[in-house]
């Protein structure tokens, strides 16, 4: 199998697909690995600490995507690399399709075998190359609202942690996961006033255990999260179905009516967000106000942070390359269940039902895409990229936290 390691292009995007470490274990198990020249120097890694582990540096994006059966990438495809893509190659990365119209129209024209981190679910519905991108958008959530609530950044002008005898910053938080409980961590750190606010009381019951009196905890229903948002200073979205457009919680009227200069820092933007007046921004152009408020909806968060954040990366998605590169993809899909919910697209079809539900399309479920597949022209192991005789099953529904 050859696996290639582009460069990401996205604006300010400094994480790369794989460590030098990531890469040796994929050379050991017999696969060849091209990386992109300065794909890594984001993340503090040097072309030659590629080639030093067996890595195979060359030019251009071109050459990377000419050659590759299997893309490793951090984020989705961009417009800029559309016309790069193979017919039935396969992409192994953060996906989100279910935002992302243009994108997928591309893969089921192109009959590309897209494999979403953000839908590889194992049977308790943890998300588990989801989470370490979470950890870090979480805690990156609170430490930029607060210094967006400073006065020289548009903010109000609230210290989170205040002094003797002024009050301590509000900081509300819709989504009790990944995301929320890593926020909650800094924002309890860092003296605030913290609400949480989930659907799961189970959830919400863990917080209360770890941090006691120092938040209050809210069943979320309509009432309390309106009365939360409204008088916050810092509001941090959290909130997520694992391939599905995010549920809006929080209502243009709401954000009316926070007070100027408050933040919101809506973490859920890769899949729509959680707020009604979010929309995606760039690290390059973080910001923007809607009635005063500011808005901080960057949707690719933790590659400010990239060395960290590649190095997390690579140790959650290394165990399911090396399968590919092992097994194939097909076989691999047809080991393990779990790998097989993180297929978006296959042959032409969208494999994954809330994909589908999210942009309207028919849902074809792997198993039955592949076996039709089978029938109609024998075993597709003709080439790594595919994925014949995978075995798929609907996504688990519920509420996660995420960013990527």
């Amino acid at each position: 199998m050859i696996i290639g390691l582009p460069k990401e292009i996205k604006p300010q995007e400094n994480r790369v697909g794989l460590v030098p470490a990531g890469v040796r274990a994929l050379t050991e198990v017999g696969a060849h690995v091209l990386v992109e020249t300065g794909a890594g120097t984001g993340s503090g890694i040097s072309d030659a600490d590629y080639r030093k582990v067996g890595g195979t540096v060359v030019g251009n994006a071109g050459e990377i995507w000419g050659k590759s059966n299997l893309i490793i990438k951090v984020k989705e495809p961009v417009a800029d690399e559309f016309d790069l893509i193979r017919e039935e190659q396969a992409i192994y990365t953060y996906l989100h399709l279910a935002v992302a119209p243009k994108l997928t129209e591309l893969l089921l024209r192109k009959k590309v075998t897209s494999i979403g981190y953000e839908t590889i679910q194992r049977p308790d519905g943890s998300l588990p190359l989801l989470k370490p991108m979470s950890e870090v958008a979480g805690k990156m959530s609170v430490q930029i609202g607060a210094t967006y609530l400073q006065r020289d950044h548009g903010g109000k002008g609230v210290l989170l942690g205040s002094v003797p005898g002024v009050r301590r910053g509000r900081v509300a938080i819709i989504g009790a996961g990944v995301v929320g409980t890593n926020a909650c961590k800094i924002a309890v750190g860092m003296g605030a006033d913290v609400v949480v606010i989930d659907v799961d009381v189970d959830r919400l019951e863990y917080l209360d255990d770890i941090f006691g009196n120092r938040i209050t905890t809210l069943k979320s229903n309509s009432l309390n999260i309106e009365e939360s948002v409204v008088r916050t200073d810092l509001l941090v979205g959290a909130v997520l179905i694992a391939g599905a457009k995010a549920p809006t919680l929080v209502s243009r009227s709401m954000v009316s009516r926070m007070s100027p200069g408050s933040v919101i820092v809506d973490v859920a933007v890769d899949q729509g967000g959680c707020v009604e007046t979010s929309k995606p921004t760039t690290h390059d152009q973080p910001t923007y106000l809607v009635d005063g408020v500011v808005h901080y909806c960057v949707s690719n968060m933790p590659g400010a942070v990239s060395h960290s954040s590649t190095f997390a990366l690579t140790n959650a998605t290394l165990s399911y390359a090396k399968k590919f590169a092992e097994r194939g993809i097909e076989t691999a899909v047809n080991d393990d269940p779990v790998l097989a919910l993180g297929v978006n697209t296959y042959g032409g079809k969208v494999t994954h039902p809330a994909v589908a539900q999210a942009l309207g399309i028919e849902y074809a479920p792997l198993s039955l895409v592949l076996k039709r597949q089978d029938n109609g022209g024998g075993s597709r192991e003709k080439g790594p990229g595919s994925a014949a005789r995978g075995q798929g099953r609907k996504t688990q529904s519920g509420r996660k936290v995420a960013s990527t």
